[in-house]
């Protein structure tokens, strides 16, 4: 069987290595099981109604659970964007920005936010199977809550006359797990990174988040969300050196820009970000030893 990955084929002046974590969500069980959503006590019931209804058994409690019928809770990226001077400049973007806030943690806030800032700036956007996760769920529970794209879902008459996030081997969409592998041969992004030096999953992974959602901790769920935005940008820096768009000097100049991200981020209050630095840290010195 052929390998019919393609690389991507340019840098864009704009950006956006970003992930999204959801949960299931209580209106959807509501809605297709019955369910109520009354908080607190109803959730964890809401959301067994949920994996039942996607076909739970004993030897799969929590089975998948269609992307539509799940909540967005969090979005983060690192924002990379080339100026007149031509060195990249990066910035950690959260949503929702103060998870302690009702109306700023409501999805439909979040997800405005998140269109707003892309439909109208249109970066090229960097994911890890956001091909078949995250781009899929953003514009379902967009079209679940009745909210324009702002310019996200428009596509132009032909594919090299402009941006476009849905065509198929396009540049504008990144998909780095399309990139580097095929059905069982497809590394997870924790793999992947590892491997390359580069943190992975840290202290927790994706299959926690319904639950820490359910105990209240968002602030913790978009720290964890900011490892993997971070995971996203470092991993497509070093596949960008692997496709020669950027030199060596280029490559390690990148390396240098999220750290001192991350310690500005530090600096700033972000001291969970502090984990990913020494994990960076330990990684690179087993990586560099071969």
């Amino acid at each position: 069987m052929g390998f019919h990955a393609s690389m991507f084929k340019s840098i864009q002046p704009k950006v956006f290595s970003f992930d999204v974590e959801w949960t299931p969500d209580p209106m959807a069980a509501e809605i297709l099981t019955g369910v109520k959503q009354d908080p607190p006590h109803s959730l964890p019931a809401a959301f067994r109604s949920l994996w039942d209804y996607g076909g739970a058994d004993e030897e799969n409690p929590q089975p998948y659970i269609k992307t539509i019928l799940c909540r967005v809770v969090s979005i983060a990226g690192i924002l990379r964007e080339v100026t007149g001077g031509g060195t990249p400049d990066l910035k950690l973007i959260s949503l929702p920005s103060n998870p302690s806030d009702p109306e700023r943690a409501n999805e439909k806030t979040v997800l405005q936010a998140f269109f707003k800032a892309v439909g109208r700036s249109r970066p090229q956007i960097v994911g890890y199977n956001s091909s078949n996760a995250d781009v899929p769920i953003l514009m379902q529970r967009a079209i679940v809550h009745g909210l324009s794209g702002f310019g996200f879902g428009r596509r132009p008459d032909k594919p090299w006359e402009g941006v476009d996030y849905f065509v198929q081997g396009g540049d504008f969409h990144v998909d780095l797990a399309g990139i580097l592998g095929r059905y069982k041969n497809t590394p997870s992004l924790h793999e992947a990174a590892s491997l390359s030096g580069i943190p992975g999953k840290i202290e927790m992974s994706g299959d926690s988040v319904g639950e820490m959602w359910l105990q209240g901790k968002l602030q913790e769920i978009v720290n964890y969300n900011e490892f993997d935005a971070f995971t996203t940008h470092l991993l497509w820096a070093r596949m960008a050196r692997f496709a020669d768009l950027l030199t060596g000097e280029q490559y390690e100049q990148e390396q240098v820009l999220v750290r001192e991200l991350l310690e500005l981020e530090i600096n700033a209050g972000r001291t969970h970000l502090q984990t990913f630095l020494d994990e960076w840290d330990r990684l690179k010195e087993i990586n560099q030893r071969g």
